[in-house]
């Protein structure tokens, strides 16, 4: 009888333990399953974030590849002009207006910044969190830099009012004061003829050099984004 008692007491201790630790077991296994779909879920959100500001950095480079291509005819224009070539008075104040402005680097960060502040390790995928940062950290921050902070890349302030000078008093206005032509041939000294040609020379090269940097973050920007794309299609069959 006792020891029936003993058995029976154990075989109830044994059924409360199994009972307790599936328990404890299930609720760690519900809790570690929600802040996986947690997880997952910050995780879509900030690559759609990315997605999406990726997205409008690609449609600022389209336009900025619109505004090298009228810069660069802008270049030749007044290579013409300082050669005493014909040149259309119609295209002169866009080409005047463009050939020594800077282009404007506009960056989409927001999600990235959400992902640092959440922490990168959102990213599950090693191979596409690698490629974010370095789009990010690596491509972006020296186009930010070369752009702000290099000085051979200031065109207007280094060569616009050397040329201006040179220029400018051949212009002719309407009666709004428009600029609509100017007049030809202008009278150049071989030595000012060769300064004004090497200071177009150097905005070309520069503006060369910008415009395949920004064709090469074009291509960049759009291989991330199909990684992006294909990585939440995978993630949700």
């Amino acid at each position: 009888m006792k020891n029936r008692l003993k058995i029976k007491n154990w075989k109830k201790y044994l059924f409360e333990f199994i009972s307790i630790f599936l328990a404890v077991s299930l609720a760690f296994i519900l809790d570690r399953w929600n802040d996986d779909r947690k997880d997952s879920i910050a995780e879509n959100k900030i690559l759609e974030e990315i997605y999406n500001g990726l997205e409008r950095d690609s449609l600022d480079i389209a336009n900025d590849e619109q505004y090298f291509k009228i810069a660069f005819r802008g270049i030749q224009y007044f290579n013409d002009v300082i050669d005493g070539k014909k040149v259309e008075n119609d295209s002169l104040a866009t080409f005047y207006f463009l050939f020594s402005r800077e282009s404007i680097v506009v960056q989409n960060k927001s999600g990235y910044e959400s992902l640092k502040s959440r922490g990168l390790e959102t990213i599950k995928n090693d191979t596409l969190r690698s490629k974010i940062i370095d789009l990010y950290e690596v491509d972006y921050e020296l186009a930010r830099k070369f752009n702000e902070e290099h000085s051979e890349y200031k065109f207007m302030q280094n060569y616009f009012h050397k040329i201006n000078d040179a220029i400018a008093p051949h212009f002719e206005y309407d009666s709004i004061n428009n600029i609509q032509g100017i007049r030809l041939p202008i009278e150049l000294e071989e030595k000012e003829r060769s300064l004004l040609k090497s200071y177009l020379w150097k905005i070309a090269v520069g503006k060369r050099d910008r415009y395949l940097a920004a064709m090469s973050g074009k291509e960049r920007i759009g291989e991330l984004r199909v990684d992006i794309k294909n990585y939440l299609e995978q993630k949700s069959k």
